[in-house]
């Protein structure tokens, strides 16, 4: 799994999080989780999705933990853009502006646009009907278009 789906993940906990170190503490704590409970992954999606929801929990907790709170990044946003991929622009207009949304949005640009996800298996994994999380979609790139001054293409 981690040959196949691990470059993904990381990128997904590193746009979720926004701190490199906290991304790799993320990642790894998603593949021990998905190493201990692989027994009970019951097949009813991909198991890309499966690891990304993993992904998201753990990184949900991790930005509600008390600790978190108290830290201070590790590494400057700029440094992120190489680590983001094709995700972002060169001048790191979008991945500050994907980074500086709040959560719940965060997470649904990212798993669209990074992890290419369709909304069916985005609502899946965050545990949503399908309409909300179009309607989380479609406000995200509100803000964005907002944010940056230019049209957000879907």
């Amino acid at each position: 799994m981690i040959s196949q789906y691990g470059d993904e993940i990381l990128r997904l906990c590193l746009l979720y999080l926004g701190d490199r170190q906290l991304a790799e503490d993320a990642y790894q704590e998603t593949f021990v989780k998905a190493w201990k409970h692989g027994d009970t992954f019951r097949q009813e999606c991909s198991t890309k999705t499966w690891l990304s929801r993993i992904a998201v929990n753990t990184c949900r907790d991790m930005l509600r933990s008390g600790w978190f709170r108290m830290m201070k990044r590790s590494e400057p946003l700029e440094k992120l853009l190489d680590l983001a991929g094709d995700f972002v622009q060169s001048d790191g207009s979008v991945r500050d502006a994907v980074l500086a949304l709040p959560g719940k949005y965060r997470e649904v640009i990212v798993l669209y646009y990074d992890q290419g996800m369709k909304l069916k298996e985005i609502a899946d994994l965050l545990h949503l009907p399908v309409y909300s999380a179009s309607t989380r979609l479609r406000r995200a790139r509100a803000l964005l278009k907002k944010t940056l001054g230019e049209e957000v293409d879907a």
